[in-house]
């Protein structure tokens, strides 16, 4: 069997395990993440035939794969996007609110997301509708305002594959 075609078969059946609901994990400890990165730096040693204790970031590089945490991210920010040009489902336009300046300012250009208070628990702070919007509102104003979905994931996994991996 073929690297690439051995590439194809992990990423069938390992990786895409590992991405299905992964949107829910946005805001979770990295100790709740930590097992599905080890499931995923083992792949990465199994399609090049690497050691146990090989190092995964040149392999990651090589596949073009974003950590876990990164891909968690990447998920969430591209619901993000939808919801900010209208093209998400309804419930998350409650979860996810435009931000809209009561008066004209430059920012109003921005799509940013209104971050809700943080008050009471810390649990709170894990939530997506407090979580994303952070994350939202750290990006580059280039990138929240690309013109398209190609080009906003584009951009978006440029952005984290530098921020993650370099």
């Amino acid at each position: 069997m073929k690297s690439c075609d051995f590439q194809l078969l992990v990423q069938a059946l390992v990786i895409s395990r590992l991405d299905y609901c992964n949107a829910l994990l946005a805001g979770l400890p990295s100790c709740t993440i930590k097992p599905l990165q080890m499931i995923q730096n083992a792949a990465a040693r199994l399609v090049f035939n690497e050691p146990k204790r090989a190092h995964v970031t040149p392999l990651f590089i090589t596949l073009h794969w974003l950590p876990i945490a990164a891909r968690i991210k990447f998920k969430t920010l591209m619901l993000a996007y939808r919801t900010t040009t209208g093209s998400a489902p309804a419930y998350l336009h409650s979860l996810l609110p435009i931000y809209t300046p009561s008066r004209t300012l430059r920012s109003a250009s921005e799509r940013r997301l209104i971050v809700p208070s943080q008050r009471g628990t810390k649990s709170l702070s894990r939530t997506f509708s407090y979580t994303v919007p952070g994350w939202w509102n750290d990006l580059p104003t280039a990138i929240r305002n690309a013109n398209s979905l190609t080009t906003f994931k584009q951009l978006l996994k440029t952005h984290l594959f530098r921020h993650y991996l370099t």
